[in-house]
């Protein structure tokens, strides 16, 4: 008895508050109404954004969520949400970028790095007579630096399918190899 004595109380100051059997729940049920409220007292939709509060709750972002998640909204919601002028927020397409096709570049500091790794390689392989450096090998080159010639070939091998031809072509000739993908 108390309950139906409730439920009729309820529908008497709004219809639609079963949101259970609406199919939303007693929150987005809170906000409609809240958003409602603003409106109708004026409020722009364009100036409800984030931050944007009634009885505590931030309208702004509720609304922005459910713009951004339209699609997902049942149709009945959809329906009252267009009945307020509010509609899907547009996709924002991200920018393309142009594809990555190498880490080393062949210019700019990629292209030095490379040569720097082909110069240490090649100065070990002269000075030892074949072999690969271990992965603890420090080659110093003439300009005075250190280079960490078996890390840089397992980078080389690990991002081949990024370099340009001349740059395989170069580590083959250099004897470093990798397993087909």
């Amino acid at each position: 008895m108390r309950a139906g004595q409730r439920a009729a109380a309820l529908a008497a100051i709004d219809a639609d508050w079963n949101p259970g059997e609406r199919g939303w729940t007693v929150d987005w049920q809170r906000h409609y109404a809240y958003l409602a409220q603003l409106l109708d007292e004026g409020a722009r939709l364009r100036a409800i954004t984030p931050g944007v509060t009634r009885h505590g709750e931030d309208i702004g972002r509720w609304l922005a969520t459910q713009r951004r998640n339209f699609g997902r909204l049942n149709a009945e919601q959809q329906t009252r949400l267009g009945a307020l002028g509010i509609t899907p927020a547009r996709a924002v397409r991200a920018r393309q970028a142009p594809a990555k096709t190498s880490t080393t570049t062949t210019s700019g500091q990629g292209a030095e790095a490379f040569h720097k790794g082909i110069q240490a390689l090649t100065q070990y392989l002269t000075r030892e007579g074949g072999g690969m450096p271990g992965r603890a090998h420090r080659e110093l080159l003439p300009d005075g630096s250190e280079h960490r010639t078996e890390v840089w070939i397992s980078n080389m091998k690990q991002r081949h399918d990024r370099l340009d031809q001349a740059q395989l072509e170069s580590l083959a000739d250099l004897g470093v190899e990798w397993a087909s993908s």
